[in-house]
């Protein structure tokens, strides 16, 4: 399931980014007394009580400014509204409650969204200011006071806004069903791969709204298993993106791949490998997720007994940072190649999804020092006691060492091909977690 989505939002100078640095723990958001600083929307990923959601930074509204970059400002934060699960608008204690306040209250009221009222730079300690008390003619509810410089309140503030999230539901029924984020730039045929996926004959096919406004899920049964694949937007280049709803691809992508367990990133094989393929699928890595490799268009290719070789050597190098993704060659229009891509969907899952024992392991790892030494140092070398696999979606391996600074980036990278050599893990990334004796993680 995604993250449910919380959006920051107010008129300009309220402390909306100092407020949203504090809630995600980090100075992510530009802060500065000058209003009008954030202009597109910002998301970091904050947790409270165990719940994980997205947290997205707006610009300040102005509801009958018609200047134009503060009319883009207004747009973008209308975009966070529309997409937002609950929507906290920040107030300003030290202006009062003020004509624009009375009228972003109103916007936000229309959306029949649930709405947390924050008054902000509630700096002072003890019984709140009697102008306090003027928020709740803005009919939202009480208001919670909270100092985005000190942190006071902020603790109330998410208790509140956790309270309007949606039950968290079972998925037993549904671990069988493989999540598939179809992610890529525009125009390289994601749509036309969901919608060639779902016309071939299966059992069941439904197509429901998903999480987000540009998001559709399209479920399909057939003999490979259940998929349920994520269409998404195409992500373009920042530079070339002039659209404002176009704006918020990042955040819907990323939403759509946390849901995913595999991600296929699609590349248009008449156009090649861009950098912006580059970081589409740096999103999937970044979550561990399974990972194949679809060039499309492959129709429109003219070839001869090596073209196919040498596109995919040629991938090889410009997708050297996930070199154990499978690429796939197909065509969306005409349908070839779509049932391998079932199966080796399903596939790569099972290798996301594999757990490993730890004596194997622990084989595996002394075939591979005894093929290759552990590095030294100064005349000290690198001791690795033993691994164990702590999790899955990605396989995850700790290993227990004497000294981490001797665990050389290097010798990591060694010792994951010598891991994939022996168990496979093909289209699924790996992450290492290096523990010295004698502590708790490192």
């Amino acid at each position: 399931m995604s993250k449910p989505v919380v959006a920051i939002v107010g008129r300009p100078n309220v402390g909306k980014s100092t407020l949203f640095n504090k809630l995600i723990g980090t100075r992510l958001s530009i802060v500065d007394d000058t209003p009008g600083v954030t202009r597109d929307r910002i998301y970091g990923d904050c947790e409270w009580l165990n719940h994980n959601f997205l947290l997205v930074d707006t610009g300040g509204i102005e509801p009958y400014s018609t200047d134009t970059i503060i009319s883009q400002m207004r747009v973008q934060a209308q975009i966070a509204i529309e997409t937002a699960d609950v929507i906290v608008l920040v107030t300003d204690l030290t202006c009062g409650v003020v004509a624009s306040d009375y009228e972003v209250a109103a916007m936000l009221q229309k959306t029949g969204k649930p709405v947390v009222l924050c008054v902000n730079k509630c700096d002072s300690i003890g019984e709140p200011d009697p102008e306090f008390y003027e928020f709740y003619n803005l009919g939202l509810g009480d208001p919670i006071g909270v100092s985005s410089v000190h942190g006071h309140g902020t603790g109330d503030l998410l208790d509140e806004v956790i309270k309007y999230f949606p039950e968290t539901e079972e998925e037993e029924e549904n671990e069988e069903i493989i999540n598939v984020a179809i992610i890529g730039k525009p125009n390289v045929g994601k749509s036309s791969l969901v919608n060639k996926i779902s016309g071939e004959n299966r059992a069941i096919v439904s197509d429901i709204a998903g999480t987000t406004r540009d998001t559709t899920d399209t479920f399909v049964e057939n003999s490979f298993g259940k998929f349920n694949f994520i269409d998404t937007a195409g992500i373009r280049r920042k530079s070339r993106v002039n659209d404002a709803i176009e704006k918020f691809s990042i955040i819907r992508a990323r939403m759509a791949v946390e849901r995913a367990n595999v991600c296929v990133i699609m590349i248009d094989a008449t156009e090649g490998f861009t950098e912006q393929d580059s970081k589409v699928a740096g999103i999937a890595v970044e979550q561990g997720k399974a990972c194949i490799v679809a060039v499309n268009k492959w129709d429109a290719i003219e070839k001869d007994t090596n073209t196919m070789n040498e596109f995919r050597n040629k991938l090889a190098n410009d997708f050297s940072f996930m070199s154990y993704a499978p690429v796939m060659f197909i065509s969306a229009k005409t349908g070839q190649r779509i049932d391998k891509l079932f199966e080796m969907i399903a596939f790569v899952h099972t290798q996301n999804s594999m757990r490993i024992s730890t004596g194997r392991l622990n084989e595996a790892l002394a075939a591979a020092t005894a093929r290759v030494q552990p590095p030294t140092d100064k005349g000290k070398r690198l001791k690795i006691y033993y691994i164990t696999q702590a999790s899955t979606r990605p396989p995850t391996f700790v290993f227990f060492v004497n000294n981490a600074e001797l665990f050389h980036f290097s010798y990591q990278r060694y010792l994951e091909n010598q891991i994939r050599e022996f168990f496979g893990l093909d289209g699924t990334p790996i992450r290492f977690i290096i523990r010295e004796r004698g502590e708790s993680k490192k």
